[in-house]
């Protein structure tokens, strides 16, 4: 009886796993000659963590790029719900229940927090418009679980990187995804926000969210992932529970051979002082800091996210400047204005954040490693290419920097390698105190084993040398001694003989327990008062509209306006105040136009040429068929325009040919169309029908009409830009490309859509044009398009795309007309005006710069 119920039990199949949600089939993907992943299958299950490891370069991205649509498998497929999919992109993916946390979040800086959550899918109403309120509530929920204390409607770039980390994190969560890929979305938070991130986790592992995690840290790793993947070359080694695969293996199936060691075994031998730190304050950041550091000796500086360690290292090398308290190098009293000072004297600095502050990335590899020291490479004024290499070369060579040539750029490096391209341009400059902020941050295992062996290398050759570090391990292991830090106060210092994570957690967080000791993490409940924070005091109603752009415009027309008017009462006259309405109509349209361009990241310097050509066009339509439609006139010059504005954006977007190019060469080409059309000829006023003329001089309401035509596209262009999701997803571009790309909007078409608007719009200002000014001929507008561009710039529109605002932009326009108005009617010579326009583009520029200058080094305050 039993041997038949076991030989029934025998037969019955085995329990299977629950269904994939999403995962890879033998995908792979080459780039050129090389094989970034080779033939990879895995699956995402629901409830459960897999884990991707692997060094950098060993096609860790690449996987997760495949499961977010950016890149499509050349042979194998990405599985959905158990089937391959076809014609897969972000957009597609997103629509699929997949939600990706990128390396180096995709988000935009430009727009609000709750724009930058829900962006790509923003919620709408009835008419197709965003709803804000629903936005607004549900952003709030977010970010409450994400644990980010921050008001939705403020701008992201306020916000510190941790803190944006959280609002991608929130951004993730806002889909409700099927899948979640957090690609390293740990590596700039703190132990804090790791605690609320692996609850968040959790939650979802309840609501059975399949998740993949890419990480380097592996006691993170193992407190979060069920089962592990492991990548070494391109090629996947395995697939294995957590519970059947310990670390030793783990890095092991990495690297191809055993780490014998993470952290090298040395014996220091601390020379002579080197520097002396005391009594160091810098308000708001850290006070009454105090601490020495030998040759041959590493002093870690521990303590959590915004506790005052990397503002103290950004004042002993001279960036910023301390409030009380001294700095000795050697034994002599110093001060440092800047860098340059620093390093003078022996200091170098490796930034935490390598791409944004530490390298070129589109230099190539060995421009980047010889910037601190190329005067020594330098023979009357050029560049020897043999001293450059000669002075970099050994310390790439020592630090096994994976590369194929010097000539390489930085950013084709993954981000192991261009950490030792960071190290190795510091060696170069051969200084006496080494100050390292987080060497080791999102690099893989066997890169972190070089840099910690190069680190206890430089020690023992006489380096001085500070190391601060979020990893708790790498503090106990490599340092001498350990200065920590809470709050900007030092709370303990310990040797190497008498420390454990232990200590230190309880010295950074004043914790009475410690939860999950061998992690190295922070409890979850730290006090409020160690959480970073975001929130900044009330301001009143009079400082929020003096930071308001158009506040300063109407102030600056108020400067020139009120002066004028003394002089030559005039200014105020019906007459002349009509005149600069209906002119500024006219800017007004052309500058919102060329806002939509800019935007984008793009500019075009051929829309005085368009409004001529449109002009010349629509009045020579109407001189050859005065008994037309003036609706018809009207369309002969926007079909101009929208051709001259498909020209400039296929070229952009498809050609990818840079913008300022392309509308440069347009500029003469379509003045040289209008030239050939003309002839040399002119239309006048008794060319046209009388209807054509009075299509902007009637009155309506006694206002004239062109203005209230400017109005009209003023408002519903605005209306568009910030209620509409179309609108929104155009500041995203200019903000952020490539995060843009990464969420699935369809950048090449908005941005062709673009183009193709302003030059209807600008042929649609042709026509008002000539139906304003009456003659016609191929002059028309020429040299206009440094007016339309000084118009948008004064009114806030930002050359690098992302900002700015219609209402804005017509009160620049307003202002430079006024400007105009004023200089001729106290007979100022008009050859000045061009200058006083590029003196006011300057002025512009430098106040934007002033204002964001000020909003980073908020974003760099505790």
């Amino acid at each position: 009886m039993n041997s038949a119920v076991a030989k029934e039990r025998e037969s019955l199949p085995a329990p299977s796993a629950p269904p994939a949600t999403a995962g890879l089939l033998n995908a792979a993907k080459r780039f050129g000659g090389t094989i970034a992943l080779a033939e990879a299958s895995f699956d995402l299950l629901p409830g459960q963590v897999l884990a991707l490891l692997g060094e950098n370069g060993a096609g860790k991205s690449t996987c997760v790029k495949l499961l977010a649509g950016v890149y499509r498998p050349d042979t194998g497929s990405v599985i959905i719900d158990g089937q391959p999919v076809e014609h897969w992109s972000p957009l597609e993916a997103q629509r699929r229940g997949i939600a990706v946390m990128h390396q180096h979040p995709g988000l935009f800086g430009d727009l609000s927090v709750l724009e930058n959550i829900f962006v790509g899918h923003m919620p709408r109403r009835a008419l197709g418009s965003i709803d804000y309120e629903r936005m607004r509530q549900e952003a709030k929920d977010l970010l409450e679980v994400v644990g980010l204390s921050c008001a939705p409607e403020d701008a992201l770039k306020q916000l510190r990187t941790s803190e944006q980390q959280l609002v991608e994190i929130a951004r993730a969560l806002s889909v409700e995804a099927k899948v979640l890929i957090m690609d390293e979305p740990t590596a700039a938070l703190s132990q804090r926000e790791v605690e609320r991130l692996f609850a968040v986790v959790a939650q979802l592992k309840v609501r059975q969210v399949a998740m993949m995690f890419v990480g380097h840290r592996m006691e993170e790793i193992y407190r979060i992932a069920d089962r592990i993947a492991v990548l070494r070359d391109g090629h996947l080694i395995g697939v294995k529970t957590a519970a059947e695969l310990d670390r030793d293996q783990a890095v092991q199936m990495m690297i191809g051979r055993p780490l014998k060691a993470i952290y090298p075994q040395w014996e220091s031998k601390p020379g002579q002082e080197v520097l002396e730190v005391a009594g160091l304050s810098r308000d708001d950041a850290f006070a009454n800091v105090s601490f020495k550091v030998r040759a041959g000796e590493i002093v870690g500086l521990g303590g959590l996210v915004g506790s005052g360690r990397t503002e103290i290292a950004r004042v002993i090398f001279g960036i910023d400047q301390p409030t009380t308290g001294s700095i000795r190098i050697a034994g002599k009293d110093v001060s440092f204005a800047d860098p340059p000072a620093a390093m003078a004297a022996g200091v170098a600095y490796v930034s935490e954040d390598r791409l944004g502050q530490s390298l070129v990335m589109d230099f190539p590899i060995l421009a980047n490693a010889s910037l601190p020291v190329i005067g020594k490479a330098t023979m009357a004024g050029l560049v020897m290419r043999r001293q450059e290499l000669a002075l970099v070369e050994p310390h790439l060579r020592r630090l096994r920097l994976k590369f194929h040539s010097f000539d390489q750029p930085v950013r084709t490096l993954s981000g192991g390698n261009q950490q030792k391209v960071v190290l190795s341009k510091w060696l170069a400059a051969n200084p006496r105190l080494l100050i390292l902020d987080e060497p080791t941050q999102g690099i893989d295992v066997q890169s972190k084993a070089e840099v910690h062996s190069m680190i206890a290398e430089l020690a023992q050759q006489g380096l001085a040398i500070i190391l601060i570090s979020s990893e708790l391990p790498e503090l106990v292991s490599m340092c001498d001694r350990i200065v920590v830090l809470r709050e900007g106060q030092v709370t303990a210092n310990f040797s190497r003989g008498d420390v454990d994570q232990e200590r230190v957690i309880r010295a950074a967080t004043d914790a009475d327990s410690v939860e999950s000791q061998a992690s190295g993490f922070a409890p979850a409940a730290v006090r409020p008062n160690e959480a970073e924070k975001t929130n900044t005091q009330p301001t009143s109603l009079v400082h929020r509209l003096l930071r308001k752009r158009e506040v300063g415009l109407v102030c600056a027309m108020a400067a020139v306006a009120l002066p004028v008017m003394f002089l030559n009462p005039r200014m105020i006259s019906p007459e002349n105040l009509t005149a600069v309405a209906m002119d500024a109509a006219l800017l007004m349209i052309v500058a919102v136009a060329q806002m939509l361009v800019l935007l984008t990241r793009n500019i075009d310097l051929s829309v005085a040429s368009v409004i001529g050509l449109s002009a010349y066009g629509a009045a020579s339509f109407m001189h050859a068929y005065p008994d037309s439609s003036v609706m018809l006139g009207i369309t002969v010059a926007c079909g101009i325009g929208i051709a001259c504005g498909a020209i400039n954006g296929v070229v952009v977007t498809i050609g990818r040919v840079p913008a300022i190019v392309v509308t440069l060469g347009t500029l003469a080409v379509f003045r040289g169309l209008n030239s050939l059309w003309a002839g040399g000829r002119q239309i006048s006023a008794d060319q046209v029908p009388q209807s054509w003329l009075d299509m902007t001089s009637a009155r309506i309401a006694g206002i004239p009409a062109v203005i209230l035509i400017a109005i009209a596209c003023i408002v519903v262009i605005g209306f568009a830009l910030r209620h509409l999701p179309i609108g929104r997803e155009l500041y995203a571009i200019g903000s952020n490309p490539e995060g843009a790309s990464l969420i699935g909007i369809r950048k090449t078409a908005l941005v062709l859509g673009a183009f193709v608007l302003a030059g209807l719009l600008a042929g649609f200002d042709g026509a008002l044009w000539a139906s304003r000014y009456a003659t016609i001929d191929a002059r028309v507008a020429l040299g206009f398009e440094l007016t339309v561009i000084a118009s948008v710039v004064v009114g806030g529109v930002a050359i690098r795309g992302g900002a700015g605002t219609v209402l804005g932009v017509a009160l620049g326009a307003l202002t430079l007309l006024v400007i105009q108005n004023g200089l001729t009617l106290v007979r100022v010579d008009p050859l000045w005006l061009q200058g006083v326009y590029g003196l006011v583009i300057l002025l512009a520029v430098g106040v934007d710069t002033v204002v964001g200058r000020r909003t980073l080094h908020s974003r760099r305050r505790p």
